[in-house]
């Protein structure tokens, strides 16, 4: 198994040199964040919001108790964050920083992602120079009997770390998009449900918010 491995980067190396094994290392941590990620998200119910948007709605319609029935069945990372609005935590500067901390670590690893992304066909750029670099001085160590294919050999290889680099950065930038896009869908939610908490349409229906202040 080592020596299987062992070889093929070897290989890798013969063909486009440290910077195509730099940006293949590259892709295996990316690949690693991307699978962590969508483990970490199906586990904290990320869209998974059903029970939590009906004890939201049930609230607002004055159901106090039909509301803390279905958070109750909610297995939603953001349901502690509305027990704390339910319970009568009423600042909501207090409830958004609660919101926001289960939403950063949600988002980490976003920044190594984003990185690879920007820097992966900088490094493709940079293998392909060293590469033309190569392939001229092949040439002019040649001298007068110049083989074409000495040149077009080198451009090969050359051009190739500018192609991984592309490769390794198109995919890491679009799941990326997905993620944040994902995440932005959440704030929504979450900014939703606690102001509806907050201030509900059925707030007279029954009994009155915590802290109200009665005539």
């Amino acid at each position: 198994m080592i020596e299987t491995l062992r070889d093929a980067l070897l290989r890798l190396y013969d063909l486009g040199g440290p910077v195509v094994l730099l940006l293949c290392g590259l892709s295996v941590v990316v690949l690693t964040v991307v699978l962590y990620k969508l483990w970490q998200f199906s586990a904290a119910g990320v869209g998974r919001h059903k029970a939590l948007q009906e004890a939201v709605d049930h609230w607002d319609a004055g159901q106090r108790a039909e509301a803390r029935q279905a958070l109750d069945r909610s297995r939603s990372y953001l349901r502690p964050v509305l027990a704390m609005a339910l319970d009568g935590q009423a600042d909501a500067a207090r409830l958004d920083a609660e919101a926001e901390t289960r939403f950063a670590k949600l988002e980490r690893g976003f920044r190594v992602l984003d990185s690879i992304a920007q820097l992966a066909p900088l490094l493709g750029l940079f293998g392909t120079v060293l590469g033309m670099i190569a392939a001229f001085q092949a040439l002019q160590e040649a001298g007068s009997q110049v083989d074409p294919s000495i040149l077009a050999g080198g451009i090969w290889v050359a051009l190739m770390t500018t192609a991984v680099g592309l490769a390794v950065a198109m995919p890491t930038a679009v799941v990326l998009a997905w993620f944040e896009a994902r995440m932005d869908a959440e704030r929504v939610l979450a900014q939703r449900a606690l102001h509806t908490v907050l201030s509900p349409t059925g707030r007279t229906a029954e009994a009155p918010l915590p802290g109200a202040v009665h005539a």
